[in-house]
Formats: C-alpha cells, structure tokens, sequence
C-alpha cells in the first residue's frame, strides 16, 4: 500500500505525526491546516469537531484522521504520556494481530493452506485470507452474469502489457472503474452450484493444512448479492470460521440483517464508515457481529474507541482494519489498548521486511510472534521517520518528500454548517 505520511509541527519544537490512508488524495489533509494554524494542539476533540465536517467515509476520511491521530501525538509528547492514558488506560498490554494472506496467485486451498501454516509457525495466532469470486471466473460453469460481464471482469484481472500506450492504460482504467463500481445487488452475478462447490473445497482444503483450533476469518467475497452470498455462508458454516467480511456494501443495512439471519457464521463489516453514529444502523438492526473500522476513515483514534464502546453495549466485539504505514499502526495500538471489547487488529505487510524500519523508537521486529507490546513513550511512542527508508520504498511512487505546504496557509471558507 503506498500511504502519505504527515507531520504537524508546533511552535514548541514538538512534532506529531500522522498518515492519509492508502489510496486517499493528500489533498484531503492539506485542505485542513488553515484551520488548525494558531490552535492549540492538545485540544483534540475540539480541533476534532471543527475539522471532521471535511471528512467521508472510505478514503475521504483520511486527512481528517490523519490530522487526529497527530494531534493526539502531540498531546501525548506535550504532557509526556502515552495515547492509551489519555483514553483512560489499557485493558491489555499486548495487541493481538491478525494476519491478511492474499491468493497472490494460490488458487487451490491447499497452496493457500501451506501459507497460512507458515503465518502460524511465526506466531500468529489469528488469520484472514480471500474467498470470492476470483478464483472462478476462469473456471467454465461456476459464474453467470449478464452477457460481456465477465469478459470485462477478466479483461481487467489480466491487467495490460508493459509496453501499453497511455491512451491504452486510461481506456484500461476507465473500463475498469466501470466494471468494478456497479454495487453488489446490481451486477446480477450469480454463483452456480458448481462454484459453491468449488468454493468450499477452497475452505475445505485450507482447514484440512490449518486445522480447526486457529481463527479463520475470510473476505473480498467480490459483488455478488446477498442471496448468493447467503449461500455461500451457508456452505461454509462448518469450517468454524471467525467471520464473513464485507458481503455487501455496508450501507445496505437491511441486507445485513438478512445475510445475519441466515447464517451462524459472525458478519462484519466496517472499514469503510466515518464517525460513530453511522456504525448505529447496523448496531441497532443486528446486521453485525462484529465491526471491523480502521482508524484512518473512522474518525481517528477517540472516534474509533468511542465506535468500540458502543458496540460494546450491543454485544458486538471489534476488530481493526490496518494496511497502512506503523504510524496508523500505532495509533490503531494506541486506540484499541484502551477499548474492552477488542478481538485483533489486522497485519497485512508481514511480506515486507522495511515497514517497521519506516520509524524509530519502536521495538524491531515491530510485531513479534504475531504481538505488538504496547509502547510506554509518550504519543504514540514513535521518536522519528526514517527518510531514507521512505525516499527508498515511497516517494518514488508518491512525489515529494516533506515538500512546503505554504500554499495551504491562507486556505479559507465559510465553513459554519448552520445559520
């Protein structure tokens, strides 16, 4: 994932340090520093407010998230305490991490099975890997859709040849946004008989490597409606997974409670909802059993505790979504140290041996034997960013490295929301 990192300087010599979710504009966050130049950083939930109307949910939450978890850095440094005290301690000193194993080309459950096994001999201890319908759409008689579907579905699994033109890659990405943006009630792709079989055997044959003992949770189902998915859970109920994630578009509410109803196997959903009152539809139909926010769209780290308190009284766990940089990855520690009713938080760069070298100050190996101990330093317990590392591995892929952001000074709107 390639994520803008972000530093908030003071007039104190402190620094706070944030990041814009992967995918998300940098745009997003630089909009917000004409509202907190002259403002006193440690007053968080205030600047909060005044900033979190320039958020969204999924990507468009990022720079107000990113502008949050900093201000809590800055606090914790100011008054020389950790994140978690100011959230009112820990319920854990430790965080469990789940791992996210992709099919990077594994297309039989037992290839995925070994996989998941190397995880568990690292010390993880809680898994996640991918179930959908990219693994079937090249095999004859699992998938019906309307006519030239598929074909475009394929088109753009294949991605192009190195030496496209342009002109190429925009048609490419155009059609692809196309194909890839239609809602999942409204591609009308629909799993046959033999697909589901396919698909179990999938599970099947990963639980068959794994065992039964080891949570087992799976995603990126790809757009299909809740009736097949429906299906698909119902097949997979005996493998005792740990949950179903992101079925249908989380805005669906009632299409939760249906897919919920007819299944045993948890549903979560979550990674892309900004601010608490809009995980309540879920919470109050019984669409979830567990919610599943990440910290860079969900409001930051006191909106994604205050997310886990109310599931709490629900009788919703949470889990955390995080493929992001270890600064999101400690504010996520940070947040979710101090929430009751916490399961795991999500790892997804355990393939990439830098990432933890991206700071200074933290423990290396950041996540040791599938754990990460909760850091005692102040904010959110990083001393630095490695520029060398970063010039390395991200700015190639995002230009500029600690530019001036002087344009965004001036930046002004009348941004009251009520006469």
């Amino acid at each position: 994932m390639h994520c803008s990192l972000m530093k908030i300087y003071t007039n104190q010599g402190l620094v706070g340090y944030g990041e814009v979710r992967d995918g998300a504009s940098k745009t997003y966050a630089l909009m917000l520093k004409s509202r907190l130049i002259g403002e006193n950083p440690c007053q968080v939930d205030k600047l909060f407010r005044r900033i979190k109307q320039f958020g969204g949910h999924a990507r468009q939450g990022g720079g107000v998230c990113g502008v949050e978890i900093a201000l809590w850095d800055l606090a914790g440094k100011a008054f020389g305490v950790p994140v978690y005290q100011m959230l009112g301690g820990q319920f854990r000193d430790r965080i469990r991490m789940y791992c996210d194993t992709d099919n990077h080309g594994r297309t039989d459950g037992i290839a995925m099975g070994e996989a998941l096994k190397a995880r568990m001999e690292l010390g993880y201890t809680f898994l996640k890997m991918d179930l959908g319908i990219s693994l079937i759409i090249d095999v004859p008689g699992t998938l019906s859709a309307p006519l030239g579907f598929l074909d475009e579905m394929r088109a753009h699994s294949r991605g192009l040849s190195p030496d496209a033109s342009p002109e190429d890659h925009r048609w490419h990405r155009n059609r692809s946004y196309d194909v890839f943006n239609i809602a999942h009630p409204f591609t009308h792709i629909h799993v046959t008989e033999k697909g589901l079989d396919v698909l179990e055997q999938y599970v099947a044959d990963v639980r068959s490597v794994i065992g039964y003992e080891v949570p087992l949770a799976i995603d990126h189902f790809g757009h299909i409606g809740v009736d097949d998915c429906i299906k698909l859970a119902r097949r997979l109920e005996k493998y005792n997974l740990a949950w179903l994630e992101d079925m249908v578009p989380w805005q669906m509410t009632e299409h939760y409670v249906k897919l919920s109803r007819a299944s045993t196997t948890p549903i979560c959903t979550g990674e892309d909802i900004y601010l608490k009152e809009n995980f309540r539809p879920l919470l109050e139909a019984g669409g979830v059993s567990v919610i599943h926010p990440d910290i860079l769209t969900s409001g930051g780290i006191l909106e994604n505790k205050k997310i886990g308190d109310m599931a709490e009284e629900y009788g919703v766990s949470m889990a955390v979504h995080m493929a992001e940089s270890p600064i999101a990855c400690m504010a996520a520690v940070h947040s979710v140290a101090a929430t009751n009713n916490f399961i795991a938080l999500e790892y997804h760069s355990v393939d990439v041996p830098w990432w933890d070298e991206l700071v200074s100050g933290l423990p290396r190996p950041l996540v040791d034997h599938g754990y990460i101990t909760v850091p005692s330093g102040p904010g959110l317990g990083i001393e630095g960013l490695n520029d060398e590392v970063i010039a390395q591995h991200l700015a190639p892929h995002i230009p500029g490295l600690w530019e001036s952001t002087e344009h965004w000074d001036g930046d002004w709107s009348h941004d009251r929301l009520w006469s």
